[in-house]
């Protein structure tokens, strides 16, 4: 049996194990100067299921596309359900989760919902370097970081080109969650082995010290947030403290591309790679390019 992993850009990916195809967020669609596979969410003729991390919508749009075409049934978290819903994906067809539901996928195939925690997109990293400590920017309340949030959206959209902008708001107009919607994390089992995916750069320290995943799948954007302050320190930091509480034998990264010029700030994998070779040497990181069916859990190695 053989599991293979494709990558669509910003934190999608399409799981392929034990006969069934699963999608890992659901954000195909692309302005026409990002980076991406060049495929649209319309294009994908299979899907048995829909795993949401939470409701943006680079990780939720397409995901009511995909349903419509394949049939696909949606595991995600309330608001995720609620906004779905209401784009017309059938109630019967989706699983509200909230951390710690197991969800039988079939054939063999589980998936645990637990509870995760958004990168701090309030506190402005724009300008960092991958490998660059960011400081400061603790103990705000939930309300003045929103108001820091909506002052960076501000200038974010006057400086952004019109292409980039429209796609924005067309999404937004589609979409209308209330905030993230409650991050998630998922560990999938496979019969071939064990895959965490998480689609956004924050962590409950107490929640992934408990995980074990033989393949990580963890985002690589923005100020990461540890247990709700943002990290005192830098990207590649925080990914490789990550990866060295998880202990997987393979890491891929998510969100790390530039998926929205103007917006997204693509990430240096060198300064991760370095990162993780000093704090977690023995985890093998992939880099993978769009769509190219990589192979995952190495045969040679057993558990």
């Amino acid at each position: 049996m053989t599991t293979t992993l494709d990558w669509y850009g910003c934190t999608t990916f399409r799981l392929r194990t034990a006969g069934l195809t699963i999608f890992l967020d659901a954000y195909i669609d692309r302005v026409p100067d990002a980076a991406g596979s060049g495929r649209s969410a319309a294009d994908i003729s299979e899907c048995d299921w829909i795993l949401v991390g939470h409701s943006h919508f680079d990780h939720l749009f397409g995901a009511e596309v995909i349903a419509a075409t394949t049939g696909a049934r949606v595991v995600a978290s309330y608001e995720t359900v609620r906004v779905l819903e209401a784009l017309g994906v059938p109630s019967e067809r989706m699983i509200c989760v909230a951390g710690g539901e197991t969800v039988d996928l079939g054939n063999g195939v589980r998936a645990t919902a637990y509870p995760s925690i958004h990168s701090c997109v309030w506190a402005d990293d724009s300008s960092a370097e991958t490998d660059q400590a960011c400081l400061g920017d603790l103990g705000l309340s939930h309300q003045e970081q929103q108001a820091r949030f909506a002052e960076m959206m501000a200038d974010l959209m006057g400086s952004m080109a019109s292409a980039a902008v429209e796609h924005v708001m067309t999404s937004l107009s589609a979409h209308s969650p209330r905030g993230d919607g409650g991050a998630l994390l998922f560990h999938i089992e496979t019969p071939d082995g064990s895959v965490l995916f998480q689609d956004t750069s924050g962590h409950w320290s107490g929640v992934v010290d408990l995980l074990r995943p033989d393949v990580a799948i963890v985002a690589a954007a923005g100020r990461a947030n540890i247990d709700g302050e943002p990290i005192q320190g830098s990207l590649a930091e925080f990914v490789a403290d990550h990866v060295r509480r998880l202990q997987p034998r393979q890491v891929v990264l998510g969100h790390h591309d530039d998926w929205l010029p103007g917006f997204s700030s693509p990430a240096d994998v060198g300064a991760i790679r370095a990162a993780l070779g000093v704090a977690a040497p023995g985890a093998e990181l992939l880099e993978l390019g769009y769509v190219d069916g990589t192979e995952l859990f190495d045969p040679t190695v057993t558990a």
